[in-house]
């Protein structure tokens, strides 16, 4: 059959997605681009917040009127909302044939052919993918995220993700260096480790001779692959990123100089409240050891504003750490109280038109700071990684350099007319070098070097 899929939510969904798309044609289904020639639609949730679970929902339902008017004859909800609510959705949504939890990825073939029950969701999640699971690639061939661990220990107060995800769970290491070959020799440049929590990495796994498995040492392996060019790091906890881990990053030229460690506040008295198990302190002395031991990194982190607890003196000590600390990344989340967390029970609860003057308040100090930072690499060189043809001109492309990761950082503007020698642009997944010319807010424009 033709089967459509919808993929929200973050990048760890993206890979349960691509393992969906490996099983369903596997069975000898056709993967097609547009819902209107589907007779099977897939639809993989988010879960997380409100505005993820809107989003989810509002697709699930335009989803749902392919079957109304179009060829669909079936509609399939995999993901965190069909983990975090079976039973409502089924009663509320009778236009769903089938439910699946995130444990039952290996499920979706049978679930497409309708050879499954309405309600497939085991309470605490056990799936980790492998290196011998079908993958089919829903990105450009020169990037892919590889998951080398799944679910969560840690007790953050506002997350339900480690009810939704399950307990730690890492691959092996051998498994994730033969993904990463794999992907190599069908030419990716550029591999993304994600994970709840990448710093957990290994702390399940039997020590073997050469002691347990760190993050450290993964990274330290995988970075012989050849052909990969970059690998980049997403959820860093940041009371454990030791030295080590900072020192593999710095010493290994397949490793991107760049960081994502959600902070989530720096207001100590915040912090305890979200129960992250550190304070000001440490977020302080971490940003000082990443820039001491690795030059040139780029620093992303998020941050959650409007937490139960967060006073006005406790967000103006935030946008001070945002203003001195210049960050070169940084995303804001309003708190989203969700049910069966810690924090839905705490006091102190911010009105949320005030929480959204908060985000837009911390959004526009870090604008100022990233223009200035964007700024400063004017007449840079830098090496760019080509992504295809831009919307702005049929003389520009564009590409990303060591420092933005993919869909969630800005941009690279590349102009070749000029130093072309055929007068043809350089192919998409091909790393030039290129000096920029042009800074904005968030994206660099630059011209490739001849």
């Amino acid at each position: 059959m033709n089967v459509h899929f919808v993929s929200l939510g973050c990048p760890k969904n993206r890979v349960d997605t691509e393992v969906m798309l490996g099983h369903t044609t596997g069975a000898g289904h056709q993967i097609v681009a547009s819902p209107e020639e589907a007779e099977v639609i897939v639809v993989n949730t988010c879960g997380f917040i409100g505005e993820a679970k809107q989003e989810s929902i509002d697709a699930i339902l335009e989803m749902a009127r392919h079957k109304e008017a179009g060829s669909c004859r079936r509609l399939v909800v995999t993901g965190c909302l069909s983990q975090r609510y079976p039973q409502e959705l089924s009663t509320d949504m009778p236009e769903v044939d089938h439910f699946l939890g995130t444990d039952e990825v290996g499920l979706i073939a049978e679930a497409i052919g309708g050879r499954t029950e309405r309600v497939h969701v085991v309470e605490s999640p056990r799936f980790l993918y492998d290196d011998l699971a079908p993958r089919l690639p829903s990105m450009a061939r020169h990037t892919a995220y590889v998951k080398i661990a799944e679910g969560c220990d840690r007790p953050c107060a506002f997350c339900i993700i480690p009810k939704l995800r399950g307990p730690q769970r890492s691959r092996a290491p051998a498994s994730v260096r033969r993904e990463i070959e794999s992907l190599a020799a069908a030419g990716t440049k550029e591999v993304c480790l994600v994970a709840q929590d990448l710093t957990t990495y290994g702390t399940d796994l039997a020590p073997g001779a050469g002691g347990a498995p760190t993050l450290a040492s993964l990274l330290a392996d995988i970075a012989q692959v050849d052909g990969i060019r970059w690998l980049r790091l997403h959820y860093a906890y940041p009371s454990v990123c030791d030295n080590d881990l900072l020192d593999v990053i710095a010493n290994n030229e397949r490793v991107a100089k760049y960081l994502d460690v959600p902070v989530q506040h720096v207001d100590s008295d915040v912090l305890k409240k979200m129960r992250r198990g550190y304070g000001e302190r440490v977020v302080h002395d971490l940003v000082d050891r990443v820039r001491a031991r690795i030059p040139g990194v780029t620093l992303r982190t998020t941050f959650i504003v409007g937490h139960p607890g967060e006073t006005d003196a406790a967000f103006q000590r935030l946008c001070d750490f945002v203003r001195t600390a210049e960050l070169d990344r940084v995303g804001v989340f309003t708190y989203s109280q969700e049910e069966g967390t810690v924090a839905a029970l705490l006091p102190g609860r911010v009105p949320p038109k005030q929480v959204e003057a908060r985000r837009r308040e911390l959004l526009r100090i870090q604008r100022a700071v990233s223009k200035k930072k964007l700024r400063a690499l004017r007449g840079r060189e830098l090496e760019v990684l080509v992504e295809g043809p831009s919307d702005e001109s049929e003389y520009l492309l564009m590409g990303r350099h060591e420092g933005q990761a993919p869909e969630i950082d800005g941009q690279v503007y590349l102009s070749f007319a000029d130093t072309a020698a055929d007068g043809k642009a350089p192919p998409v997944g091909a790393i030039v070098r290129a000096r920029v010319t042009h800074s904005a807010e968030y994206d660099l424009a630059a011209t490739i070097l001849a």
